[in-house]
């Protein structure tokens, strides 16, 4: 054979190995691109999901006076991450704890949601807005955390029951408030407390209105637990949602969910239904329900109309991660 020959030949047996090396490999390139897809890919939220549950406790943060705020995370178990919510309890800003909205929080969760559920300093402890700034530091640590319980920190939402509701809407619409933005969080300071959504069951939306119809129905415990968060007493108008709204201050306004009792004789449905109209006006979007026959903590009993606000949350949440 001449040399050119001997070259041609050379050639083909180069490419041939060439071609072998390259068919040999694409199987395991295509697995490996399919593997980092599902592993960045994140997940949809379907309401009507089921999963078993991780509960845990970790510590949130201690106040100045030494007490340790404790976290619960109800983390799913599944492929994640899953949508993320920051938990805020009621109790007249002067009791209960993360415990206190478990029933709720564990049929969230169990729907496909990282929820955590932390402890606020309780008004005897510090007045407004120390219970604020606490929630204000939690979605700035949930965001720095969800990552590690398999959480998305992209898009947290809150829900919020009564005074916690109250809380939750404050933190919403001034998420850069230098009121509430007063703890560090060195591990993350580039973070911030934005939201993007807000869940509510019976909120305090109207402060003031919530004292006067303490005085009228001659209530002293509840006149006693305003007394005591703010002070000094200014502070109920400084930090009231609806008079927010009506002296037209800069606000985030973020798609908001408001499910209120019909009987509830603490907080007024028409102060609620004066509250979203003026939230719509202000042009955010707020969703009020107003559950017939049910009382300020109906969803503390079994019951169809727990079911139901449980179910509405889910879809609420739903809603807001597609769009």
């Amino acid at each position: 054979m001449d040399e050119r020959g001997t070259d041609r030949r050379d050639f083909l047996r180069q490419m041939t190995a060439f071609a072998a090396a390259v068919t040999g490999a694409r199987p395991a390139l295509a697995r490996a691109g399919e593997a980092q897809g599902r592993s960045g890919m994140k997940r949809s939220y379907d309401p009507a999901a089921k999963f078993e549950l991780k509960v845990s406790e970790v510590e949130f943060r201690r106040t100045p006076a030494g007490r340790q705020l404790m976290a619960r995370i109800y983390q799913p178990e599944g492929a994640g991450p899953f949508p993320t919510v920051l938990d805020l309890h009621g109790g007249a800003w002067r009791r209960k704890d993360r415990l206190a909205e478990e029933p709720m929080d564990r049929a969230i969760a169990a729907s496909g949601v990282l929820v955590v559920a932390v402890d606020l300093r309780l008004s005897e402890e510090a007045p407004y807005p120390a219970s604020v700034q606490d929630a204000n530091y939690g979605v700035r640590w949930v965001k720095s955390k969800a990552a590690e319980w398999n959480g998305d920190p992209a898009k947290i939402g809150v829900y919020g029951s009564s005074s916690g509701g109250h809380v939750a809407q404050l933190l919403a619409m001034r998420p850069r408030d230098a009121r509430y933005t007063t703890i560090a969080l060195p591990a993350a300071p580039h973070l911030d407390a934005t939201l993007a959504y807000v869940a509510t069951r019976s909120p305090i939306s109207d402060t003031y209105a919530r004292f006067q119809q303490a005085e009228r129905l001659k209530r002293e415990g509840m006149i006693e637990n305003n007394r005591i968060y703010f002070s000094p007493w200014d502070t109920i108008h400084e930090g009231n949602p609806q008079e927010i709204l009506e002296r037209r201050e800069p606000v985030t306004l973020v798609p908001m969910l408001i499910m209120q009792g019909a009987l509830d004789d603490n907080v007024l449905p028409a102060v609620q239904e004066k509250f979203a109209a003026t939230y719509r006006a202000a042009g955010g979007v707020c969703e009020l329900t107003v559950f017939e026959g049910s009382e300020h903590e109906w969803v503390a009993k079994p019951g169809p109309q727990t079911d139901r606000a449980r179910e509405m949350v889910k879809a609420f949440i739903a809603r807001q991660l597609k769009g």
